[in-house]
C-alpha cells in the first residue's frame, strides 16, 4: 500500500539520487520536503547546496556543522573501544549514520514531518543503519527509501527524468566511483574495484599519495593522550576536530590509511570496498600501544574481545543497542588512566610506534631488564612453572594410568 506522505524530511546530499527524489516526492505524493544536509568533514563548501536545492523544489532546506559532535559523541567512543571491523576496517561512514538519523528525527519532530526519506541503495548497509536507528528513537515515524521502489534502474534513467523536469544538475566527467567521506576516513566502492582482483587504480584514491611517491625522509610524530584522548600533536594542543585533520595532512602525505577490503555487508553479499583513513589508523594504533603499555593483561585482553564486537555492533547499525551503550560503559572505565606520549614513525605508507610512555605505565626496567639491575626473583619461577602447569601434569598422570591398566588387561 503506497504511504500517505503530507511533509517530508529528505537526507539531502546534493548529488544525482537525492536531486531526482526530491522532484519525485513531489510528483508522487504531493508533499512538502525539508532538505536536510551535515558537514561531519566532508572536506568542502555545503553553502551552494542550499541553491541548489531550492532550485531542485525543496520547501525548506537545513545544513548543520555536526563535526565536533561526531568527533567527540561518535570517533572518539569508537577510538577508545579500538574498534574495528573485520580487522581493517575503522567504520568512517558507519560511524557517521547514527548521528545523521539521530538529527533527521529531531527534524521531524520539529517541522511535524510523517516521513523521513534517505537515498540509500537497496543492497548496501546505509539504509539499515538509517532506519534502524530511526525507528528505535521515534518508531512512529514513515521511513521513504524511493531507491527501493521507484522505476529507474540506472544513473542513465535518473539523468533523464532530470533533464525532463529540469532539475539543475553539476554532470561533468563521469566518475566511476561511489565516495563518502568524513572527518575519519573516506570510503570507495563500485567501478573497477568491483573486480577483487584489479589493483586500485591511482585515480581511486582520494586524500593520500602513493606510498611510493611519498617523501624519502621519515616523519617522525608525538601525540598525547589525556585520559583515552588525544589532545596533543608534538607538543601543541589542538581541540580534536583540527587533531584528526591534522593527522589526515600529515599522514596523507606520507601515504598512511590505505585499505584494501573484501567485506562481508549487513544484507549478506561480499563487496570490495576501499577506505583511506590516515588520522584514523594512526590514532589507533597509538592508542592501542598506550594500553598495552598501561592496562594490565587481563584487562587488555578482554578489552581486546569486547572491541572487536563493538565493531560489529557499529557496522551492522546498531549504535543505539544495549549491548553496544553497555560495552561503551565497559570501555569508558578503562581510560582513566590512558594518559602518556606516543612516538611515532611514518615513512612511505608505514606507521610505526617507535616510542611510548606514561605516568600510569605498568612496565618497570627493573624487572625486565637482564642486566645487574634486574630484581627479578628468578627462583620463583619453578614454582610458578609448577603450579601452572598442574592441571596438564595431573591429566597426563592419569594418562598414563589408563594405559597401565589397559595393557594389564591384555595379558
Amino acid at each position: 500500500m503506497k504511504k500517505q506522505i503530507k511533509k517530508a524530511v529528505l537526507a539531502y546530499s546534493g548529488g544525482l539520487d537525492t536531486s531526482v527524489i526530491i522532484h519525485w516526492l513531489k510528483e508522487n505524493y504531493g508533499c512538502k520536503v525539508i532538505a536536510y544536509t551535515v558537514d561531519v568533514g566532508q572536506g568542502k563548501n555545503l553553502k551552494p547546496l542550499k541553491k541548489k536545492a531550492l532550485n531542485s523544489g525543496v520547501d525548506k532546506i537545513i545544513i548543520e556543522d555536526l563535526r565536533k559532535e561526531f568527533a567527540y559523541n561518535y570517533v572518539l567512543p569508537a577510538l577508545q573501544a579500538n574498534a574495528v571491523y573485520e580487522n581493517k576496517y575503522l567504520l568512517a561512514t558507519a560511524l557517521s549514520r547514527p548521528l545523521i538519523a539521530e538529527k533527521l528525527v529531531s527534524l521531524a519532530l520539529r517541522e511535524k514531518a510523517d516521513t523521513i526519506v534517505h537515498g540509500c541503495t537497496g543492497k548496501g548497509n546505509d539504509q539499515v543503519r538509517f532506519e534502524v536507528t530511526i525507528a528505535k528513537l521515534s518508531p512512529g515515524l514513515q521511513i521513504l527509501a524511493p531507491l527501493r521502489e521507484w522505476e529507474m534502474k540506472s544513473r542513465e534513467d535518473e539523468i533523464a527524468y532530470a533533464k525532463k523536469h529540469k532539475i539543475p544538475l553539476e554532470i561533468k566527467k563521469k566518475n566511476p566511483y561511489s565516495i563518502d567521506r568524513n572527518l575519519w576516513g573516506v570510503s570507495i566502492e563500485c567501478g573497477q574495484l568491483e573486480d577483487p582482483w584489479v589493483e586500485p587504480p591511482v585515480d581511486a584514491y582520494q586524500m593520500t599519495v602513493a606510498p611510493e611517491k611519498a617523501p624519502g625522509k621519515p616523519l617522525y610524530i608525538e601525540i598525547d593522550f589525556q585520559a583515552g584522548v588525544p589532545v596533543k600533536i608534538n607538543g601543541k594542543k589542538l581541540p580534536l576536530v583540527e587533531l584528526i585533520e591534522k593527522l589526515n595532512t600529515l599522514g596523507g602525505k606520507h601515504g598512511i590509511g590505505r585499505i584494501d577490503l573484501v567485506e562481508n555487508r549487513l544484507v549478506g553479499i561480499k563487496s570490495r570496498e576501499i577506505y583511506e583513513c590516515p588520522a584514523a589508523m594512526i590514532l589507533t594504533l597509538a592508542h592501542r600501544e598506550l594500553e598495552m603499555l598501561v592496562l594490565d593483561r587481563e584487562l587488555l585482553h578482554y578489552k581486546e574481545l569486547l572491541s572487536c564486537r563493538y565493531g560489529e555492533l557499529i557496522y551492522y547499525g546498531l549504535w543505539h543497542s544495549p549491548l553496544r551503550e553497555a560495552i561503551a560503559s565497559f570501555v569508558k572505565t578503562t581510560q582513566k588512566e590512558i594518559t602518556g606520549k606516543v612516538r611515532l614513525k611514518l615513512y612511505k605508507g608505514l606507521c610505526q610506534v617507535v616510542g611510548r610512555k606514561s605516568p600510569y605505565s605498568l612496565y618497570h626496567h627493573s624487572l625486565a631488564t637482564y642486566t645487574k639491575e634486574d630484581i627479578f626473583n628468578h627462583s620463583s619461577a619453578e614454582g610458578f612453572i609448577e603450579l601452572w602447569g598442574l592441571p596438564l601434569k595431573a591429566k597426563a598422570m592419569l594418562e598414563a594410568e589408563k594405559r597401565v591398566v589397559k595393557s594389564k588387561k591384555k595379558r
